[in-house]
């Protein structure tokens, strides 16, 4: 093989690799857009629009309409809690105000504080669920061994478009004990 083939030959990789290197620097870029996009149509990570409107806002109820809320409950982790829902789903009418309960018990021997994620499924459905109270609005401080009792109060925007029959709302609580600490 001669020299100018040889140069040839590294000349070709050169730009081969340096296509793969710009490639993947593009591709990087691109997958903040894309993870938004993908957020976005299967409800993951969508946190719950807190509306202030959503106290004071009558809406028009709509008795003809019936939609299932599931309600998923879950705890990141080693956190030391028992996280439930009152129940696990409930029948809710557009407009009308509701009420849920869910509980946790911290299980550690020690103190700690929780602070509750919510996400809703589909994500679509996320700007059309007000919630007016809720535990998840700030962190819950725990002491050894207790059990809290904790309501969300929320309505369902009749404005929801009519393809969505059934919406989860779920939560995950995260232990947050060592940043609350480390802040200070």
């Amino acid at each position: 093989m001669t020299e100018s083939n040889r140069r040839k030959k590294h000349t070709g990789l050169v730009i081969k690799l340096a296509l793969i290197v710009i490639g993947m620097f593009g591709f990087g870029f691109a997958l903040v857009p894309l993870y938004d996009v993908f957020c976005d149509l299967t409800g993951v990570n969508a946190s719950v629009v807190e509306v202030e409107a959503a106290t004071t806002q009558d809406y028009v109820i709509d008795p003809n309409r019936e939609i299932t809320l599931e309600f998923v409950t879950s705890v990141n982790g080693n956190t030391p809690l028992r996280f439930d829902a009152e129940s696990a789903k409930m029948k809710v009418i557009p407009g009308k105000s509701y009420r849920v309960i869910f509980s946790a018990e911290n299980l550690a021997g020690h103190g700690m504080i929780g602070q509750a994620i919510p996400s809703i499924t589909p994500g679509l459905a996320t700007e059309y669920l007000k919630k007016t109270e809720c535990f998840c609005f700030s962190q819950q401080t725990f002491k050894a061994g207790e059990k809290k009792i904790m309501p969300v109060q929320f309505v369902i925007d009749p404005a929801l478009p009519k393809k969505y029959k059934s919406v989860t709302l779920s939560y995950t609580f995260f232990d947050v004990t060592a940043d609350k600490y480390r802040k200070n």
